[in-house]
């Protein structure tokens, strides 16, 4: 079912142009994120679509009774009421109807409704409707909805009670989105919901998507999570939008195959175009060859000449180098406890760094992971244990907030004052690497949107050449294409790494460690994210099986039960087939997709008179449809294995 349309929809600020002509459609359990650069107009489309802006021209046809839910950027549930009375106000209807069923219930129990026949059986009637309604409407569930979604977002029983006006911007962030999943809207609309989510919260949220009834339309920064929830990408670049069918990184690659197709279609065409035109040229005041030349010349002036396709829009360049080498042991933190105003947050912690190692640190919020930072680089005082600095180590950090890049200097004068004896030259050079060009660097540091300050904060930052880089959420605020820029400078960067991130993909491409933090201590794990989940799955498998071994563990028999280690390899290469089912699902796709491009191209003309040409394709396609056939019978087997 069709849920919502946009037409031709145009949205002008005052005389500038933010969307041009936009087309997207949403249908019942359509899973669409739209992406695109900080400022081309993602947000003021979603409001467009929610109806809190207006538009120029167009048409948003909705059919009569869908139901809209919005969530903007960082928005703080605002109430007077404690959180578990803020959520039953969304099924204020459903208590209604409950308080309607005992009425109804108590002039059942009354034996003078039944001397009246017609009355007893209105009555029957009105209970079985009301009944019906309200089990639709989720009456006998409702109270357990609301422990499983507060639970999801790290709300427990001894929270319920606490007084929403109380709460940090954050708190108030993650119960504004805990009471939209509650109204279940047909189309849901989400805007950055990922902002102030641990990874445990992001994977709850992940899952709780998944399996959502209605449609959802979102816009993230979050690579990971995007590749688990939605299966359309809309892009939205220069005011106009295009559409593609997968995830994010299907786009990606969709989006690099089209521009590769088009590039080589250009070429091709610029080639033909060049040598037709010296034909002409060679030819036209040749008696014997002027009619071939006029003839070239038509069919030159008839052509549909194909623009050079866009590479897309400029990208930051960057990267990180160091003044000086560290030693090999750059840190070592023992036994410490960190907190603030002599209260702890966490202890026990215990790590090692070494030179050129790129360590994740992660852990639930509130934790104490930017405290720990702090302390690191002496922002905060140690409330105990040791921290033992290499030789030659410089540190060079990184704050999630920007809290020191809130000036009413200029761009230019920012970096400026932290470099004053550089050129103003190789000044506005870096700011340019940095996406500052022309008037850009004369805005008020500020009034800089978010993105801005990342970007400003991370040329001061390049600038320092410290050796160790002690990173506070550096993807937060950075485009798509920020964060690919940023992350292929740290996998360049020479030094050492030390990061606090949500972003799971980023965690992925750049740590070779992860240590998680909780309020007892630090576990450290020789891997990136995926290996950091899967080594945490197994130790939860490792521990309930060895419960069972102890709880059904007989004093004799033992022959007939499974060993510990073959429960535990058992374990393992399920974990093993179920990530080659994914593997393979997603080279299906691929395939099946190259399949029908081929099949598509078969149709052109120039191709299709090409007898090398479609030779060349079918033997493509029969190889293609091999591979295909192959990898559905491995899938077939893996299936039937785990069953």
């Amino acid at each position: 079912m069709m849920l919502l349309q946009l037409q031709q929809i145009t949205k002008y600020f005052g005389a500038e142009r933010i969307l041009s002509e936009i087309k997207l459609e949403v249908k019942t359990r359509d899973r669409v994120a739209l992406v695109g650069r900080n400022g081309a107009g993602k947000s003021t489309l979603l409001k467009i679509i929610a109806g809190q802006l207006s538009y120029d021209s167009g048409q948003i046809v909705r059919p009569k009774g869908v139901t809209i839910g919005y969530l903007a950027q960082s928005t703080g549930l605002e109430s007077s009421r404690v959180i578990w009375d803020e959520m039953l106000t969304v099924f204020a209807g459903v208590q209604k109807m409950e308080k309607e069923i005992r009425q109804l219930e108590l002039k059942m129990a009354d034996p003078s409704h039944y001397e009246n026949a017609e009355l007893a059986e209105s009555i029957f009637h009105e209970y079985d409707l009301l009944q019906e309604k309200f089990k639709a409407a989720g009456g006998y569930q409702y109270e357990s909805d609301i422990r499983s979604v507060l639970h999801g977002m790290r709300y427990y029983e001894q929270d319920y009670q606490t007084k929403i006006s109380t709460l940090s911007g954050g708190q108030k962030t993650r119960l504004a989105l805990a009471k939209l999943l509650l109204t279940k809207p047909d189309i849901l609309i989400l805007d950055e919901p990922t902002n102030h989510l641990d990874i445990e919260t992001l994977s709850w949220l992940e899952q709780y998507l998944q399996s959502y009834e209605g449609a959802i339309l979102i816009v993230s920064h979050d690579r990971y999570f995007l590749d688990k929830v939605v299966d359309q990408v809309y892009e939205l670049s220069r005011n106009e939008m295009t559409k593609y069918h997968g995830n994010y990184s299907q786009y990606l690659m969709k989006k690099a195959e089209i521009y590769e197709r088009d590039l080589k279609r250009f070429e091709k065409q610029q080639d033909e175009i060049a040598k037709m035109q010296d034909f002409i040229q060679r030819n036209l005041a040749r008696a014997s060859t002027t009619k071939r030349a006029q003839s070239r010349r038509k069919q030159l002036e008839k052509m549909q000449v194909l623009d050079r396709p866009s590479g897309g829009e400029q990208s930051a360049t960057f990267h990180f180098d160091i003044e000086r080498q560290s030693g090999n042991d750059v840190m070592k933190i023992k036994e410490a406890i960190i907190g603030y105003n002599g209260q702890a947050l966490a202890k026990n912690i215990d790590f090692n760094m070494e030179r050129k190692d790129s360590i994740a640190l992660v852990g639930p919020n509130g934790v104490g992971k930017s405290t720990l930072l702090k302390t690191l680089i002496k922002k905060l005082p140690l409330l105990s244990g040791q921290v033992d600095y290499g030789t030659n180590v410089t540190i060079s950090y990184y704050d999630q907030e920007q809290a020191e890049l809130s000036s009413n200097k200029t761009v230019l004068q920012e970096l400026w004052d932290h470099y004053p004896v550089k050129e103003e030259k190789e000044i506005r050079t870096v700011l340019g690497n940095f996406l500052f060009s022309g008037d850009d660097v004369q805005k008020i540091v500020s009034t800089l949107s978010g993105g801005e300050k990342a970007r400003l904060a991370l040329a001061i930052l390049m600038l320092e050449k410290g050796n160790v880089l002690i990173l506070d959420e550096p993807t937060n605020h950075l485009d798509l294409d920020s964060k690919e820029v940023l992350e292929n400078a740290l996998v360049d960067y020479p030094g050492t790494l030390l990061f606090v991130s949500h972003d799971r993909y980023f965690i992925n491409r750049i740590a070779t460690k992860v240590i998680e933090l909780s309020t007892d201590g630090t576990t450290e794990y020789l891997g990136d994210y995926d290996y950091y989940v899967d080594k945490k799955q197994e130790m939860i498998e490792l521990a309930e099986l060895a419960e069972k071994d102890r709880s059904e563990m007989l004093p004799k028999d033992t022959a007939k039960k499974r060993s510990f280690q073959e429960e535990k390899e058992l374990k393992k290469l399920e974990r093993q087939r179920k990530r080659r089912i994914e593997e393979i699902e997603q080279q299906l796709h691929e395939k099946e997709e190259k399949v029908a491009e081929l099949e598509e191209e078969l149709c052109l003309p120039n191709v299709f008179e090409d007898h090398e040409k479609v030779l060349e394709i079918n033997e493509q396609m029969e190889a293609l449809k091999n591979e295909i056939e192959q990898l559905l019978e491995e899938w077939t087997e893996l299936a039937e294995l785990l069953q």
